[in-house]
């Protein structure tokens, strides 16, 4: 071995030594091994202590992590937690843990990084040694990736990516480095134009976005358990989402209807999870999730009160994906039936599996709620009202006459059900099968008014390239409820399209829509998706519902 070699390993060797006895490694190894389910370490200063003794007792018998004795890495650290835990004297459970078996589930946990966890925090080797370019994290794990693609950007394109867009359109790549070229799917890095990489992703040689980025370079050395490793970072991702919405309050006594995943607000890009009492609804809409569905489904089924899961693939966005899943092998399907009862806000609603998006919009649960608020002793008007989420919020609320519209029937016979369910009088409020164009008019020539009006239409924006016409077609529904509503009244208009949502264009085209209905109007408050639905400030594009409520005067 090169003079320079040697010195390198020693110096990692030493530099690992230092590490371990400042007990960084410690809380490392006792974050693993809880997460592989050990009993709880009562005392971390003493694990500390235990694996300080075995860590350099290893090192002096196998010193570099055992390459001076031909052992492999993983063996070294194997060798290192069984003599640790041997160390720790307490009911003996420390014997317990030193077995095979949850050995091996510890060095899962680890993912065999630990080695790079050292390497990683190595800075300019000490001055007495040969000195030696510095790696990156990621460049020390895919030293031992053979045929690792690298995606190298161009130049002035780097920024935005470092910032956290997790998404790396075709146009900002400069060249792919990597025989065989990767395939839709493969994990590749994703470098600076000096090939120095800033973080790792999923490929797709199809999509206008060549990858997902899912891991930055400097959360790769914070947390090397799940760099280059998607099992490790789903579990890790999925596991974060959880905890958030529990701090969140959901589910809980009133509501067990939420969304658990929310695609790049949850760092998945692609990727949505909606949980319906006791059953999770997932949403693929990238050829990565549907390539992961088997790691994803074991995880969501982990989580507390899911029973059922329901996989529904995104046909169209995934055909841009470039697969067309009429080809792919069926996920395994749903053991509920196609209906199950929630509850949002104390109101009770029937979820149909095969409705709209993932069957129901827990998007606007602060905006039901907040109408409940407004209903009191008012004439309430919900348009477009799907299976009637604000017209059963306002009843709920006190309102004295209730209307929903819409013109599908099947979404009208579960809005039908839900006024049954939540033992509502059937004369205060009533569902009508009608466009919601054609209702407003015809109630404008009858002089017919609301104190309340709720506009919720379908996504009429979904591309960019049609945002022109859908801001007329927002404007005339706008106008015509404007008109409905009476002079004092409220009314309460969404846009759930991203496209105008993001372009800024929605409050133009409401104050458009006053001046064609000879109306003015003031917004009270200004609303988007519930909290259950982060957005990830590095990709605006995820911001997609907009919600005002105004007054018409």
């Amino acid at each position: 071995m090169a003079l320079v070699s040697r010195l390198r390993l020693v110096t990692v060797d030493v530099t690992g030594t230092l590490i371990a006895y400042r007990g960084h490694l410690g809380d490392y190894y006792c974050t693993a091994a809880k997460s592989a389910g050990a009993p709880r370490i009562p005392a971390y200063a003493r694990m500390h202590q235990c694996f300080k003794a075995a860590y350099a007792e290893l090192s002096r018998t196998h010193p570099c992590f055992g390459h001076a004795s031909g052992m492999p890495d993983s063996h070294w650290w194997r060798l290192c937690v069984r003599d640790s835990f041997l160390r720790f004297p307490y009911s003996g459970e420390g014997r317990q843990i030193a077995n095979a078996n949850t050995n091996d589930a510890m060095l899962r946990a680890c993912g065999g990084a630990a080695p790079a966890l050292v390497r990683a925090r190595l800075t300019k080797p000490a001055a007495s040694a040969v000195a030696v370019a510095s790696s990156s994290a990621l460049e020390e794990l895919a030293a031992d990736r053979k045929g690792l693609a690298r995606v190298v950007l161009k130049k002035g394109k780097t920024q935005i990516f470092r910032d956290g867009s997790p998404m790396v359109y075709s146009g900002a790549v400069d060249r792919i480095i990597g025989r065989p070229p990767p395939k839709t799917g493969d994990v590749v890095l994703v470098a600076d134009g000096s090939e120095k990489p800033i973080g790792w992703g999923l490929y797709n040689s199809v999509s206008m976005f060549c990858v997902r980025l899912m891991q930055l370079e400097e959360e790769a050395k914070r947390d090397p358990t799940s760099a280059l490793n998607m099992g490790r970072l789903l579990e890790e991702r999925i596991s974060s989402a959880v905890d958030l919405r529990r701090s969140l309050g959901l589910p809980s006594t009133n509501t067990n209807a939420y969304r658990l995943i929310n695609s790049e607000g949850d760092r998945l890009s692609g990727l949505i999870v909606d949980i319906f009492a006791d059953v999770a609804v997932i949403a693929s809409s990238a050829a990565w999730v549907e390539k992961y569905s088997q790691e994803i489904q074991f995880l969501v089924n982990k989580v507390s009160d899911v029973n059922h899961i329901k996989w529904r693939s995104s046909t169209d966005i995934l055909k841009e994906e470039g697969l067309d899943i009429s080809e792919q092998k069926e996920h395994a399907p749903s053991s509920h039936p196609g209906t199950v009862k929630v509850m949002e806000n104390g109101i009770v609603y029937i979820v149909s599996m095969e409705g709209q998006k993932t069957g129901f919009y827990a998007d606007q649960r602060e905006s039901r709620n907040f109408v409940s608020t407004l209903s009191k002793d008012k004439r309430v008007l919900d348009l477009c009202c799907y299976s009637g989420g604000f017209a059963l919020s306002a009843a709920k609320g006190g309102a004295n006459n209730v209307i929903g519209i819409d013109s599908s029937g099947s979404a009208l016979d579960l809005a039908n059900e839900n006024i049954l369910l939540n033992k509502l009088n059937a004369e205060r409020i009533s569902f009508l099968k009608e466009d919601a164009t054609a209702f407003m008019k015809g109630a404008i020539s009858r002089n017919e008014v609301w104190d309340l009006v709720i506009l919720d239409p379908p996504k009429l924006a979904p591309r960019k390239k049609v945002l022109q016409s859908a801001s007329g077609m927002y404007r005339n529904l706008n106008a015509l409820a404007m008109q409905v509503v009476k002079r004092g009244g409220l009314l309460m208009t969404c846009s759930c399209s991203g496209a105008m949502t993001q372009s800024g264009l929605f409050l133009k085209t409401i104050q458009g829509a006053a001046s064609m209905a000879g109306r003015k109007v003031t917004v009270l408050r200004q609303a988007g998706a519930a909290c259950d639905h982060p957005i990830d400030p590095a990709y605006p594009e995820g911001q997609y519902l907009s919600n005002y409520l105004l007054r018409v005067m």
